[in-house]
């Protein structure tokens, strides 16, 4: 299965995000959490009349306290908001840090006047540093005071999320019977699948039963936000929830929900990867001829992450060795003599050894499309990287100081 086109893919687009569809509330604001003066504080309300929600969390068994809590209150399958600063991590916090994120459930549950097991809390930003309380706690009577359910709310919310991203990334899908699906999410680095990068919240107005929820989220995770692999580097903190308000009144099956919501997610792990950090190249790495769709993504993982082939994607190199050697320490079957490596169309490496001349692979653009064929079945999958620049090291060699 490949990252790529279902047939709403074209009705995405990036002109709004969570509050497009009916029902949700949202807003971002300057709380001071940041230094620097940023907006850095988010929160989405579901105003129903559903309060369906399901998510998926970082597989890091360092986990922080935010994701520690969101996952327990999420089951029971409901929440009536979410709470989203950047700024901070708290993770690596001890029991202190989950009580802030409890203070901070408590604090938004109070001024909305539900219960604190309703609220998800989400958390971006340094490791292993307090938050400050003393601002954050404030903030949240201020970002209720400032909720809409317009575009620029919306963005607003998107923006207030950002760490090192460069710009904020939503989308929405509006279905011509009448519902849709909204959401942001934020991430440029520290990004690899299993939960891959990242903060998103997503919204839809369609009423989906409960129990389809969490698995339709959990399969369009699988085969967008999983696929996208900047460096390596499994989040403590990474977070997707899909709240479901029900406002369209439109019932949707879970197999077509689902098509819709991977095209969501597909646009924005498309935005991920366009903003990550240091990024020069838009890297695309299909194989194809797997034994198993595991095996497809493993192999594609090896090569997303292996250095040398980051380093000669920064430098427009078809270096097709590197390649094959990645593949090659990949959990992977398959018989080397049969290895086919194509280069933006260019077929380099043909039967495990020299295709055509490497001056036919064309890398000097910023896409670079890496196709691998193990010839080993009849499975494929296709993961999305960026590569190792000059910028991506300085900007992760200073990130703290």
């Amino acid at each position: 299965m490949t990252l790529a086109v279902t047939p709403h893919a074209a009705q995405v687009d990036r002109s709004a995000g969570v509050t497009a569809p009916a029902g949700f509330r949202a807003a971002g604001v300057i709380a001071g959490i940041k230094p620097a003066g940023k907006p850095d504080l988010t929160v989405v309300v579901n105003d129903g009349p559903d309060n369906g929600a399901a998510g998926v969390f970082t597989t890091n068994k360092v986990k922080a306290a935010p994701v520690l809590w969101s996952q327990q209150v999420l089951s029971a399958g409901k929440l009536k908001a979410v709470v989203l600063n950047s700024g901070g991590a708290n993770a690596c916090t001890g029991p202190e840090g989950f009580q802030d994120t409890h203070a901070t459930a408590e604090e938004l549950a109070a001024v909305l006047q539900v219960g604190a097991a309703e609220i998800g809390v989400c958390s971006t930003g340094l490791i292993g540093e307090a938050l400050p309380m003393e601002k954050l706690i404030p903030g949240i009577s201020q970002c209720v005071d400032a909720l809409g359910s317009t575009a620029e709310h919306g963005l607003a919310a998107a923006t207030a999320v950002m760490t090192t991203d460069n710009v904020p990334k939503q989308a929405v899908l509006r279905h011509p019977d009448g519902w849709s699906i909204g959401g942001f999410a934020k991430g440029a680095g520290m990004c690899a699948p299993n939960m891959a990068t990242m903060l998103s919240v997503i919204t839809t107005d369609a009423v989906v039963d409960p129990p389809h929820l969490d698995h339709v989220l959990r399969n369009a995770v699988g085969k967008t936000f999983n696929r996208l692999d900047v460096d390596g580097g499994t989040s403590t903190n990474d977070t997707v929830l899909l709240l479901s308000s029900g406002a369209s009144g439109v019932t949707v099956a879970a197999d077509e929900f689902e098509a819709a919501l991977t095209a969501l997610a597909a646009d924005l792990v498309k935005q991920l990867q366009a903003d990550a950090e240091g990024v020069t190249k838009h890297v695309s790495i299909t194989v194809n001829g797997a034994a198993t769709e595991a095996e497809a993504v493993a192999a594609a993982k090896v090569v997303a992450e292996d250095n040398l082939c980051k380093t000669a994607f920064f430098a427009s190199d078809p270096n097709w060795g590197r390649i094959a050697m990645a593949v090659g320490n990949a959990p992977t079957a398959f018989d080397p003599a049969l290895l086919d490596i194509t280069l933006n169309g260019a077929p380099i490496c043909v039967a495990g050894g020299k295709g055509v001349d490497r001056s036919e692979a064309d890398l000097s653009g910023p896409e670079i499309d890496v196709v691998i064929d193990l010839h080993a079945g009849d499975a494929s999958a296709t993961v999305l990287t960026t590569d190792l620049s000059h910028a991506y090291v300085e900007e992760n060699s200073a990130y703290s100081s």
